[in-house]
């Protein structure tokens, strides 16, 4: 759990309770959506990197993360351990206090401590700059175009860090 005295929210692992409430921030916040049988996978098997911000004892946000083996996007040819960020969201009225950022620092640090990734990774449109401006502060890198990755058409960038920075 994470509270610093100025903040007016936390940061905590999220429980079979909370998950109604990151599936309505979900379905409200973004256009692709999962069925309820995802979040409660990926919440039963990767636990400790998914995790919900609190205000006043409401959840206000997520971040759903999965660990996954593959080749490196930021260390090419070599086989990792990669921490899929696979879902951030913060209600609108919630934005601005650097929940987001509080999430992803988080999860990150979940990720490494817990499930020992190598590395980072996520996907995100194109047009979202607020959340393309976010990640590469925390210094991913856009790694390539995903065309068409969305439902709508839309292309996405795959963007990636080392967990060793």
């Amino acid at each position: 759990m994470s509270k610093d005295s100025e903040k007016d929210y936390l940061i905590r692992e999220c429980t079979y309770r909370d998950l109604e409430r990151v599936m309505w921030i979900n379905r409200t916040c973004l256009p692709e959506n999962y069925p309820a049988f995802f979040f409660i996978d990926l919440y039963q098997r990767f636990p400790k990197s998914f995790l919900v911000a609190e205000r006043s004892g409401v959840v206000v946000g997520y971040i759903m993360c999965r660990v996954e083996r593959g080749f490196s996007y930021t260390n090419r040819g070599r086989w990792v351990k990669k921490g899929h960020i696979v879902s951030i969201a913060v209600v609108p009225e919630a934005r601005g206090r650097g929940i987001g950022t509080d999430l992803m620092i988080h999860a990150m640090r979940a990720l490494k401590e817990n499930y020992g990734v190598d590395e980072y990774y996520l996907e995100v449109r194109v047009s979202n700059v607020i959340a393309i401006h976010l990640y590469e502060k925390l210094g991913f890198k856009r790694i390539k175009v995903l065309k068409g990755y969305y439902l709508d058409g839309e292309d996405a960038y795959l963007m990636a860090r080392s967990a060793k920075d």
